[in-house]
């Protein structure tokens, strides 16, 4: 279902104009890509969901841990 702030945009404009849309996208505007007058997938700002750090792995070593590492530690 297409909301009324979703724009509909080809995937040339999308792949030629992602800078713009990526700005567009921080101010709250969503798009919906086409290819061949089919949806193909919706890109929008995440508003709703919350985001928690878990652990930031830099603050126990600068460059943060190998994942090698980490899994053996596991």
């Amino acid at each position: 279902m297409i909301k009324n702030n979703e724009n509909i945009i080809g995937l040339r404009e999308f792949r030629e104009n992602t800078k713009t849309l990526i700005l567009d996208i921080e101010k709250g505007s969503s798009f919906i890509v086409m290819k061949k007058n089919k949806p193909i997938f919706k890109i929008s700002p995440i508003t709703d969901e919350k985001w928690e750090e878990v652990i930031d792995f830099t603050k126990i070593r600068k460059g943060g841990i190998d994942i090698d590492e980490l899994l053996e530690r596991l």
